[in-house]
This record gives structure tokens, sequence and C-alpha cells, in this order.
């Protein structure tokens, strides 16, 4: 093993001296609203995607996505969602008041719509604050993020540092993606979605990524705010890291330096060692040069234990959901440690020598798990790493 990932000699320095759980956690994606359904599709590795009935596809490559059914309002999911959480997490409303809102969109779906003199309206940061309001949060101190894939994990990262350092008791985190025509042209026309309607993370013959409906919403708070509840934590947010590396606008840096510092940094606010890792979710979007540097950077940080932790991408099962996808994909991870189940790696058709990973391939494998890791990576450079725990 390399020493990429070593006992902290300051986690309190590093992480801030509260503990920090997620106390509730709320999701929708193309398989229905709630873990459940989501939960047992990835755990079978069933994927989601259908042709697209939401817009016309007829001049596309390709035509389907992980999709709910209908029209729905990204507006009104974001609602249901948060108020799912903050009802599990038994807030009431002054708690709720009190509470920030930190929110990962690509940004109002209403601005497309609307004249110039009223964009300004429109801005992201005044949609967190229209969503915060409605559902009865502090819509003065709500915040959007807007950078991509790693959007949500980059404001769950800033939600639980504030947590941990004591500056606020929660913060609820949301994201949302549906898919739109614009994105999915944009991606089509990149030709970046997988011609054959499948996504093969860390395959060989993959061809690429699918987009995928998703919206959740978490409660990040101090484990003392919630006990004194009474309310059981789902997990703790035992650590988080962030990293970028300015590689290319659009390809990441193939030795995954960024992302591996990400890890690292990750597993040092844990104050654990690489081998306490029993369950990575990978970003796995299923396209070549990703998920060969996403291989680089899991042998780079966790040394000789990249050989043997369960790595599986579940966009290979709900898509890619852009900004809200790190936020799906961290519930996932945590009701994997709660369960003891691995999600598949769905799609696979074969080694690939760049990606050297312990894929899980078959459906039904149990794992005990102490600590999980969800990983992420963005255009432009950017890295996320949360790292979650036994409650």
């Amino acid at each position: 093993m390399t020493d990429a990932v070593h006992l902290a000699r300051h986690p309190v320095a590093l992480r801030g001296p509260e503990p920090v759980v997620i106390s509730a956690a709320a999701v929708a994606s193309a398989f229905g609203r709630g873990v459940e359904p989501l939960l047992s599709a990835v755990l079978d590795g069933a994927p989601g995607f259908q042709a697209v009935r939401r817009f016309d596809v007829a001049q596309r490559r390709v035509g389907v996505a992980a999709t709910l059914p209908g029209s729905p309002s990204l507006g009104d999911e974001l609602d249901r969602v948060i108020g799912e959480a903050c009802d599990e997490a038994g807030l009431s409303p002054a708690l709720r008041a009190q509470s920030p809102l930190y929110l990962a969109v690509h940004g109002d779906p209403d601005l497309p719509r609307v004249s110039g003199a009223e964009a300004g309206r429109h801005g992201a940061d005044a949609f967190a604050r229209s969503v915060a309001k409605r559902s009865g949060l502090s819509d003065e101190t709500a915040r959007a993020y807007t950078s991509a894939c790693v959007a949500a994990s980059t404001a769950v990262a800033d939600a639980a540092a504030a947590v941990a350092r004591g500056r606020v008791s929660r913060v609820v985190v949301a994201a949302g993606y549906l898919v739109d025509p614009d994105q999915f042209a944009l991606f089509d026309a990149g030709r970046a979605l997988a011609p054959d309607g499948r996504v093969r993370p860390f395959s060989a013959r993959r061809g690429g990524l699918l987009l995928g409906d998703g919206l959740g919403a978490v409660v990040i708070e101090s484990a003392a705010a919630a006990a004194r509840r009474g309310v059981k934590a789902l997990a703790r947010l035992a650590g988080w890291g962030r990293a970028g590396d300015a590689y290319h606008v659009c390809r990441p840096r193939p030795d995954g330096a960024g992302l591996a510092r990400a890890i690292t940094a990750a597993a040092q606010r844990a104050s654990i060692r690489a081998e306490a890792i029993g369950y990575v979710n990978a970003h796995g979007s299923g396209t070549a040069h990703s998920d060969a540097a996403e291989a680089a950077a899991l042998h780079s940080a966790l040394g000789e234990s990249a050989e043997t932790v369960p790595v599986s991408s579940t966009k290979s099962v709900h898509g890619q959901a852009l900004e809200a996808g790190a936020l799906v994909e961290l519930i996932v991870t945590l009701h994997t440690l709660r369960a003891g189940q691995l999600p598949v790696n769905a799609g696979y058709l074969g080694p690939d020598e760049e990606c050297r990973l312990n894929l899980v391939l078959a459906p039904g494998q149990t794992r005990s798990i102490d600590y999980a890791l969800s990983i992420n990576s963005a255009f432009g450079g950017a890295n996320t790493a949360l790292l979650v725990g036994a409650p």
C-alpha cells in the first residue's frame, strides 16, 4: 500500500470538533419516488433506460434516458424530496426556518422562457431562495451550486464543514435534475451518449454515458443536534475532500491526481486507512478517458486496497443526473452501508487493462461495511470524495 492515505495526525484540525451525521434522506429517480425502488434497482443491476418520450428525439443519434414518467416539474419534485427529508428528520417549523438550504441545480428551468429584462429574477440563486421559502427553510442563507457533476457533492462538503466547525447546527442539502431537451442535445451532439443504450463503466467496449432524472435531499447536522430530538442518524459523514487539476476543459487528467488528492483528504478527515473502506461508489461515467483516469486515481490513493475493495458505478443503472448525480449516489452509498449489500456495476462486457478494479458484477453480494466512499468528477477538473460511516 502506498502512503497516500494514512492516519491523520490532527483529524480535528482538518475536520472540526463537531461529529457530523446525515439524519434523513429522500430521493426520486426513474424508478419512482423513494429510496426503496432505487436501491432495489441498483442492487439487482437492473438499468432504467428507456425511449425518451418527454420531448422529441427523432433527430438525435441516441434516444434513450432514465426518466420519471410524464412531465414532472423540477420545483414540485424538489419541494417533495425536501419536505420528506425534513419530516423524516423530525424538523419542526421553527428548526426548518433556522436551516439553510444548499441547492445543486443546473439553473432555474424557467430562465429560457423569460425575456431579457426578467432574466435577473431567474438566476440559480433566486431559484434556490424560492425553493427554500416554499419549503419553510431559511431563504436568506440559501445557496445555489451549479458546478456540473460535483455540484451536489460540493454542497455536501460545504455543509459538513460548516456543521463540523459549529457555524450552523444543520444544513438541508438538495439537488435536482430532470432530463431536458437542451442538455440532451448537447451531449448527443458531442457524441458523449452511449449509442447502444447502455452505460458500461470500467468495461471493455464502453461507449459513453446516458442521462437520467435524479432528485434528492439530505439533512446534514451535528450528532448532538440530532440526539437532542431523539433522531437516530442514517450515517456519519466521516470525511470529505475536494481537489482540482485543471488539466482540460472536458477530459480528466490521465493519472487521476486531482481525484486521488480528494480521496486522500476525505480519508484524512475521517482518520482512517485505505483498508477501512469497504465499498466505493465510483463516478464511473462509462466514457473511455474518465473511467481510466478514475481507476488510476483509486490505485494512487488506496494503494494495494484498490485491488480488493468492491467498486461499482450506479450510473450504470440510474444514469447521469448531472448536478444532482452526486447526491443521488451519496444516498445510494449510505443505504448500501446500512444494508451491507453491494450495488451492481451493470452493463459489463469484459475487462479493460486500464481499469483494474474489483468490480461488483453480480447481484446478491453482501459485505459488512464500516466506511463507504462516493466519488465524483466534473468538467474543468473538479473532483470530490465523500466518506460515510456507520452511525
